[in-house]
């Protein structure tokens, strides 16, 4: 661990056990966290590094398999989460308001758009994301670095349901897309939230006649299963607390943020490599507490 978080790491602690009605995130803009699946090899770990280039102010963590499995055991196969973990993920704090920005690089199934939805729904905002993996890989996996980096970044804890509902609302939107594109998939899901921020629902019937409704003005025939599965989602999101009106606006910044990076020129060539190497976390909090 760098001295930068070092430092930051005991300044909160002293202040939490002191003063723990005054403690405030110490998160500021360009802060960088880094994850890492723990079962990438030496020269694997070296090659993303490189890509997303690291330097030696990031934050470098791991992601286990334990960890996918925890958050989404509930909703796809053991066999598709597999049984290692090798997502990685890039985490770069923005001002507020900048909204989300998503890239992403060997993944096949999770599209960009559908990173961003699941993040705003666990409350993540305001931050640029780069995903990867040494090889073609689902990206089902990268949600559980991402949220996690984003609490450490900003020293926030996000609620345990409202990361469940974050990996559900990933995984049933893949799932629609297989059978309705991804594009579609993930404009009924952005549809559905801004219409509840709009027209908050109140019972399970208003809600399964506003996602009938939503589909059809898109032209989209959803199958008494899907339908089912998306009140379920969504009556869980609702009992949750989640606002709304904020989740609107980042949907509005994350469209924005898309169309400016299509139109940038650096974007239509393939992007990205750079510098360092990298300590476990673990080895750098048993240096800092044994110094």
């Amino acid at each position: 661990m760098n001295l930068k978080w070092k430092k930051r790491m005991i300044l909160t602690l002293v202040f939490a056990l002191l003063f723990p009605m005054f403690v405030l995130a110490d998160a500021v803009p360009g802060d960088v966290v880094i994850t890492l699946g723990e079962n990438l090899s030496e020269t694997q770990k070296q090659s993303l590094l490189t890509e997303m280039g690291h330097s030696e102010d990031d934050l470098v963590i791991y992601v286990t398999n334990a960890e996918e499995h925890q958050y989404l055991g509930n909703y796809i196969s053991a066999s598709r989460i597999g049984s290692r973990a090798l997502s990685s993920s890039k985490i770069t704090l923005r001002e507020a308001g900048a909204g989300l920005t998503v890239e992403s690089n060997n993944i096949d199934w999770v599209s960009d758009e559908m990173y961003a939805n699941a993040l705003i729904t666990a409350g993540v905002e305001d931050a640029d994301i780069y995903v990867t993996a040494p090889i073609n890989v689902s990206g089902t996996a990268a949600l559980t670095g991402l949220i996690k980096a984003y609490e450490i970044a900003t020293e926030i804890e996000i609620p345990e349901e409202q990361k469940q509902i974050a990996n559900e609302e990933m995984v049933r939107t893949g799932e629609l897309s297989e059978s309705i594109g991804v594009e579609e998939a993930t404009e009924l899901m952005n549809r559905i939230k801004e219409e509840i921020a709009n027209n908050p629902v109140e019972t399970e019937d208003d809600l399964r006649e506003l996602i009938r409704r939503v589909a059809a003005e898109l032209g989209i025939t959803l199958t008494d299963e899907e339908l089912n599965g998306l009140v379920s989602l969504f009556m869980r999101m609702k009992d949750m607390n989640i606002d709304w009106n904020q989740v609107q606006d980042q949907i509005t910044k994350v469209r924005d943020n898309l169309g400016d990076f299509l139109n940038r020129e650096d974007t239509q060539g393939f992007i990205k490599n750079f510098l360092d190497l990298i300590n476990r976390l673990i080895d750098s909090l048993r240096g800092l507490f044994s110094s």
